[in-house]
């Protein structure tokens, strides 16, 4: 069994900050790249930042300037810190992470139940 709690979210005012953070657990030999996503009403879901096991990044370029992706491989846990929030970052914000269960298993996808994100004054 594999599990990905998130944490972190919450109502915040515009120009605001969250940090969302997401813990990995249970049978996991390896976790490549880890990432969030995020999916507003009426849209499909969207990929707002991801980082590699290496630590390189891609950032959405909605975001970019304002979010900021890392991640504590000892921990298998990754953290997207929000900043300058607007109303439209206005989501329900999904963790992911691409992991090995065994050293000789493939590499499959795995993602958390999500926690809502709203933007509003």
């Amino acid at each position: 069994q594999v599990q990905l709690v998130e944490s972190g979210g919450g109502l915040v005012q515009p120009g605001g900050s969250l940090r969302l953070s997401c813990a990995a657990s249970g049978s996991i030999f390896s976790i490549n790249d880890m990432g969030w996503y995020r999916q507003a009403p009426g849209s499909t879901r969207e990929l707002v930042a991801r980082i590699s096991s290496g630590g390189s990044t891609n950032v959405a370029d909605s975001v970019k300037g304002r979010f900021t992706i890392s991640r504590d491989n000892a921990k298998n846990t990754v953290y997207l810190q929000m900043n300058s929030l607007k109303p439209e970052d206005t989501a329900v914000y999904y963790c992911k992470a691409d992991l090995r269960r065994t050293y000789n298993s493939g590499v499959y996808n795995y993602w958390g139940q999500g926690t809502q994100v709203t933007v509003s004054s």
